[in-house]
């Protein structure tokens, strides 16, 4: 039986849909063809590990997963869930497979099931949209971050039986609310230190307002405990805010990087970046 699920290959800071094909049917191997590296031919352990810890049975027959368009390399980990969901619909394990269409779905498993953080979320959520998928089923740490685009249902899990029962029953699991505007807004200020915090130092906070006025570089060179650290710390809190498409823009670079923090959604201040002091350019 051929059954097809969708997930999404991370290019740069963009997302390009990838068809899950997944095909049981007379034979005894298992095989991934798509141009996958080797995170994504070991999906296959993973998933069969996590589909036999939850009491589902791993098809004993031959197993084709077949990665649309087969001439982009996919990498990384976060095809294990769509992986698994087309192997348990492919194995008439799944209720209700015609609705797999609607969905994109991307997560990593444990060998428990348990669907693990993946990167790159933020422009995964922007193509399924744009692409009219219903929904987007994500890791639940994940979740937040991809609930910020508009007009796309989030579901968040946390483990395989999770998304089984949602194919069961839709209401099994409720849409992640994000409000972009008002924690794009009420975020944008709270800095945890300011740049009236400084003391003295009169020259070179009146070169860094100048600087940070006119969107000039600045080069800080001194002594070890001069301050340097601490007024380039301290410059964002006056440089212009974010707007919301700069905010995006840098989200969706954190968010592919991995930097995101868990749990969060929107980064609404101008991001600041200490390199050691070994650090030296080519």
């Amino acid at each position: 039986m051929l059954v097809k699920t969708f997930g999404s290959a991370v290019q740069g800071v963009e997302a390009i849909t990838i068809t899950v094909e997944v095909n049981v049917s007379m034979g005894q191997s298992y095989s991934i063809v798509g141009l996958p590296d080797n995170a994504v031919r070991e999906s296959l352990k993973r998933t069969e590990s996590a589909i036999k810890s939850n009491d589902y049975h791993m098809p004993r027959t031959k197993v084709i997963v077949n990665l649309a368009p087969a001439d982009i390399k996919k990498t990384g980990s976060a095809f294990d869930l769509p992986i698994a969901v087309g192997i348990l619909g492919a194995s008439e394990q799944l209720h209700h497979i015609e609705r797999l269409q609607e969905f994109v779905i991307m997560g990593e498993l444990g060998l428990d099931g348990s669907v693990q953080p993946i990167k790159g979320i933020l422009p995964i959520a922007i193509q399924a949209r744009k692409e009219g998928f219903k929904g987007l089923i994500v890791p639940k740490a994940n979740a937040r971050e991809a609930g910020m685009v508009n007009n796309l249902r989030v579901y968040g899990v946390a483990h395989l039986n999770e998304i089984i029962a949602f194919f069961k029953d839709e209401q099994s699991l409720q849409p992640v609310v994000v409000n972009t505007r008002d924690e794009f807004f009420d975020d944008q200020y709270a800095f945890g230190m300011d740049f009236s915090d400084v003391k003295g130092q009169e020259h070179i906070k009146r070169a860094l307002e100048i600087a940070a006025a006119g969107a000039h570089n600045a080069l800080l060179i001194g002594p070890p405990g001069a301050g340097k650290t601490m007024l380039a710390k301290r410059l964002p809190t006056i440089m212009p805010p974010l707007s919301l498409h700069e905010a995006l823009e840098t989200t969706k670079i954190h968010s592919v990087a991995g930097k995101l923090p868990e749990n969060s959604s929107l980064i609404s201040r101008r991001p600041f970046r200490s390199p050691h002091h070994t650090t030296r350019g080519s």
